[in-house]
């Protein structure tokens, strides 16, 4: 029989208090999103749909909904292919160069992201990390020996990754563009400061209604981007699993 020492038992209950007191928030601004009344409350006095029905309707809020994903989309279909060449590079590579160069990919992670310009280059920079990172990982577990096989084969390099690598990192792959989609659809700051008019993110948007005037339709907004990050972390680690 598994005992636990009082040390594990401690460390165990903190990390729940931690993960507790993260997802608090989220626990408070579901139920107020359905939430009957005018304005935010907690607990709300009834349920109802009418802030989902209000985003849904609202012409301005479906077309932040457009460009968000639009930033999104690009954002992956941009980082996802120069994170998986960065990665196939830095894992490939014996040069010390490319221990620098890997150190300057990450530093959108750290880099105050303001110096940055143009809504999608940016959220492509700060996608870069999440997919170099993945693929890295996914590369570590390969055996580079298969590639060289058919390389001997009379494959180019380019064919025998696309033939040999690949397949066997494209959940890796897979998972990096997850995180740089959610990254790109999450982020608030570049929104804030390089979109306007009618290329505002729900991000921009929602913090812009903040100010004016709060009702339930933000907390409507906020509990179906969580849901929507929830659902494609969920898909990332299942295709993981599957794959290990």
């Amino acid at each position: 029989m598994k005992t636990f020492s009082p040390g594990r038992i401690a460390f165990v209950l903190f990390c729940s208090l931690v993960l507790l007191y993260l997802i608090l928030p989220v626990l408070i601004i579901v139920p107020m999103s359905f939430s009957s009344t005018r304005f935010l409350t907690f607990p709300p006095p009834s349920l109802s749909l009418r802030w989902y029905q209000e985003y849904i309707g609202n012409a301005a809020w479906m077309q932040a909904t457009r460009v968000t994903f639009t930033v999104a989309a690009l954002t992956v279909l941009i980082a996802t292919p120069l994170g998986v060449a960065a990665a196939y590079a830095i894992s490939n590579s014996k040069l010390r160069l490319m221990r620098i160069v890997h150190m300057m990919l990450m530093l959108p992670l750290v880099v105050p992201i303001i110096i940055m310009s143009g809504l999608v280059l940016a959220n492509v920079m700060l996608g870069l990390p999440y997919v170099i990172t993945s693929v890295v990982a996914g590369l570590q577990s390969f055996d580079p020996a298969q590639e060289m096989v058919a390389r001997s084969l009379g494959m180019s390099r380019l064919r025998s990754f696309f033939a040999v690598t690949l397949p066997q990192i494209k959940a890796s792959v897979l998972t990096g563009s997850i995180f740089a989609f959610i990254s790109a659809m999450d982020e608030t700051v570049v929104g804030l400061f390089i979109s306007g008019g009618q290329y505002q993110p729900l991000t921009k948007r929602m913090f812009t209604a903040l100010r004016d005037e709060i009702d339930p339709t933000i907390a409507a907004i906020s509990t179906l981007m969580t849901a929507a990050s929830f659902l494609l972390v969920l898909i990332a680690s299942t295709r993981k699993r599957k794959s290990g």
